[in-house]
């Protein structure tokens, strides 16, 4: 005899198991752990209102897995490049010791002014560069860590190198909800090439329920497993069994009144069903013009992937997903050997879809209310990283000083903001940490972070556990108001 849950997992007409995950989460949400004292009506994905009025409704970050040599992208160093294999003066922390070099390593790429701002980016985005004036690059960025997991703790997570801490999309999950009832709240599109570095735990709900905890879409197709129904089961078929299984349903909901939990569980099958037409809906993007496919990069072999990734996030935005999270496999931008290859490889791949995906969202008019982000963990040292031949030099990690950039969602664009020293090391003006850029995406998002609590074993959490953390001001297209001040 099977169990009602073991029926409607095997005989769902066809749910994919994206719909199948998102529901059990749902179901196990609804029993609040022990551990937790949060008003009922949190654990769920209702639409909920911000502290204040937001700039942003939705969020999509592009996460550069291995440190961007920044240098060599986004930050001209005249300096650095005037003292090419001259001794560094300063003082270096190396991870890779026994490869380690003291001999400055100047970029060998050009850089120019672009678009209307003036701001100076490398030959080696060029597609960036089209969407320069919707950019806030902050050239700034610091961790305190050269180390991958320790900073991608830090940026996703809050702590560095601490395990078991939420996500931000987590949190803007936990405190918002979802635009939509028909997708999941928190999506991940992965690359087909396998898991990024630190794997899972890049779109954990570490200590929250995992109602709030990141939905993988798979990386080649099908997208989602199983999403329609049998051929026997599809049309008049399907939905004369789903009337039959509410009315089951209904009449032990009746002989059980007030039972929360069963109400839930209803609610989450006929959810579940929404989505089978919704995810398919979504992931067709046959329905974009040839126009769009290709600005994406979708008709070119090297772009395919990452292009096709650009544009269903923005197509999940469109219909209300509020955060979603691209990843490429292992960290391609680690480049300690062979970076004269190595890096406009990697460009090549996902500047155009990049640039297309801000390009696209604003003449959508979905700019103003979605945040794109793009950025690593750490940035490179500005010293080669000397593998022998004159050819083959790579450089090694630093948390001390890199950069990222932010478009949309209330924050200016056509401008760049802190400064690293004269070779790139270190940020030496208007330092922003993985904390600052937290509480700013919270405050577009119409959060104050140090308000926004989760209860873990009766203790509150925020996202930066406390530690100092400001909103970053001077880059948003709205002053902040005393009211929203953390």
């Amino acid at each position: 005899m099977k169990t009602r849950r073991e029926f409607l997992a095997e005989n769902a007409m066809g749910i994919g198991s994206m719909a199948l995950a998102w529901m059990l989460q749902q179901e196990q949400a609804e029993a609040v752990p022990k551990n937790l004292r949060i008003e009922p009506e949190q654990l769920s994905l209702q639409s909920r209102k911000p502290h204040f009025p937001a700039q942003a409704t939705a969020m999509i970050s592009l996460f550069q897995h291995g440190g961007p040599a920044h240098m060599d992208l986004t930050d001209p160093k005249p300096e650095l490049t005037r003292l090419d294999g001259t001794d560094y003066s300063g003082d270096v922390h190396f991870s890779f010791v026994n490869e380690a070099s003291k001999k400055l390593f100047g970029s060998p790429w050009k850089f120019e002014p672009r678009g209307a701002c003036g701001t100076e980016l490398s030959e080696l985005l060029p597609f960036t560069a089209d969407v320069v004036d919707d950019l806030c690059l902050i050239r700034s960025m610091h961790t305190g860590a050269n180390g991958h997991e320790v900073s991608i703790r830090y940026f996703h997570g809050g702590i560095p190198g601490v395990l078991g801490r939420p996500t931000l999309g987590s949190w803007l999950v936990y405190a918002l909800g979802s635009e939509s009832q028909n997708l999941p709240a928190y999506m991940v599109l992965s690359d087909p090439g396998g898991l990024p570095v630190d794997g899972v735990s890049n779109w954990s709900n570490g200590f929250m329920s995992p109602l709030f905890q990141g939905t993988v879409l798979r990386a080649k197709e099908p997208r989602i497993l199983n999403l329609d129904a049998p051929q026997h089961l599809q049309g008049a078929v399907q939905r004369q069994n789903l009337d039959f299984l509410e009315a089951l349903n209904q009449r032990h909901l009746e002989l059980h009144p007030g039972e929360a939990e069963l109400e839930a569980r209803i609610a989450s099958y006929e959810l579940a069903a929404r989505m089978q037409t919704a995810a398919t809906e979504a992931l067709d993007i046959s329905q974009e013009t040839k126009a769009t496919q290709e600005m994406y990069g979708i008709d070119r072999p090297e772009t395919r992937d990452y292009g096709t990734r650009c544009l269903l996030a923005r197509r999940f935005v469109e219909r209300g997903v509020r955060f979603v999270q691209l990843f490429h496999s292992n960290q391609p931008w680690d480049n300690h050997s062979n970076i004269q290859s190595g890096l406009p490889s990697i460009c090549k791949k996902t500047d155009q879809p990049a640039a297309a995906l801000v390009k696209d969202l604003k003449q959508r008019g979905l700019l103003e209310s979605t945040i794109v982000h793009w950025g690593g963990e750490i940035g490179r040292l500005p010293v080669t990283q000397d593998h022998g031949a004159k050819a083959k030099p790579g450089r090694d990690h630093n948390g001390q000083g890199f950069s990222i950039w932010l478009a949309g969602g209330g924050i200016r664009g056509g401008m760049a903001y802190g400064k690293t020293d004269e070779v790139g090391h270190r940020a030496v003006e208007n330092v922003v940490t993985p904390n600052d850029f937290q509480a700013t995406i919270m405050h577009q998002f119409g959060l104050n972070f140090e308000a926004l609590q989760y209860l873990n074993n009766g203790q509150p959490q925020i996202i930066t556990n406390k530690r100092p953390a400001r909103v970053v001001s001077e880059i948003l297209a709205r002053p902040v108001a005393k009211t929203e001040a953390g």
